[in-house]
């Protein structure tokens, strides 16, 4: 039992300087819905400064979120690609689902892309493609 609260004292500590980077780095990532620290300090860490990437479908295509042409026949579709830096891609979909779930300007885009007869994963990958962009 010492242990667990030795390791618990530990986990708090390291958050703490994390929250305590994230906030002295400047960044408006916490401002966005479905973002906290850990997840800022990750996208900060795994993208060195966004400024290195040319346009925002170079970053798009960095995190894995630049749309696949998917398409067979008449049916025009995308999907989402593989490549990329997965981890950012992960930090997408937590940003994707948190926005879902709670009324915001993400849940609009998803519904809006539902009622255009879009799948639940293909509006998901748009929410995040669009993520990419404001992040």
């Amino acid at each position: 039992m010492a242990e667990v609260r030795r390791l618990d004292r530990r986990i708090t500590a390291a958050a703490e300087q994390i929250s305590a980077a994230v906030a002295q780095s400047g960044t408006s990532l916490t401002d966005l819905h479905g973002i906290g620290d850990l997840l800022a300090a990750k996208v900060l860490a795994r993208t060195a400064g966004v400024t290195r990437f040319r346009s925002a479908a170079a970053f798009a295509s960095y995190c894995g979120a630049a749309p696949l042409a998917a398409s067979s026949g008449d049916v025009k579709r995308h999907r989402l690609s593989r490549a990329g830096d997965r981890q950012l891609n992960s930090a997408l979909h937590i940003m994707a689902i948190t926005q879902i779930r709670r009324p915001a300007e993400g849940q609009a885009s998803y519904q809006r892309k539902r009622t255009q007869g879009k799948s639940h994963k293909e509006a998901l990958r748009c929410l995040k493609r669009r993520l990419c962009d404001v992040v």
